[in-house]
């Protein structure tokens, strides 16, 4: 995992293809400060109209990290961890760097793990399709993960009524 004190943090990029360095945010992610407006930070800064960088997935292991030490269920967590791997290499996405995939996949898998837990204590559809999308990454379900993350339950719905 990139620690948190290594310089190269100063060097990635984000959604916007631009000097990312989420580390005060994942910070104060991990204290619990003011964490809807730092969720709302962090979906800004790691994914931009489906662009994803090197400092997006950095911060997918340290997110995994962080989750495992709280107890409230979050989609936010599985959701932007499932939309940057959705997004990796796809256009002018780069893929994981070599000196993060080890870490980068490990947290998916790991944040799956968690998931299954999870799963019985979800309450809302976000929180369970999430989970879902995930736990389907982890598995190489990639198309199944998109239907999970970026559709609704009527979105699908209207989707499987057109085919009828």
């Amino acid at each position: 995992m990139l620690r948190l004190d290594d310089k190269r943090w100063r060097e990635l990029s984000g959604g916007y293809r631009m000097p990312c360095d989420p580390r005060p945010l994942l910070a104060k992610l991990e204290a619990g400060q003011n964490t809807e407006a730092v969720w709302h930070e962090l979906w800004g800064e790691l994914h931009h109209q489906g662009d994803v960088g090197d400092a997006s997935y950095a911060a997918v292991p340290q997110i995994a990290r962080i989750y495992r030490h709280h107890d409230a269920v979050d989609w936010n967590t599985y959701a932007i961890v499932a939309i940057i791997d959705l997004a990796r290499g796809r256009g002018r996405n780069p893929t994981v760097p070599d000196w993060l995939e080890e870490e980068y996949f490990a947290a998916i898998q790991e944040l799956a793990e968690i998931g299954r837990l999870d799963l019985s204590r979800a309450e809302s559809p976000e929180d369970v399709r999430s989970i879902l999308a995930v736990i389907a990454l982890s598995k190489g379900l990639r198309t199944h993960a998109m239907f999970l993350i970026e559709y609704t339950e009527d979105e699908l719905l209207e989707i499987a009524s057109r085919t009828q």
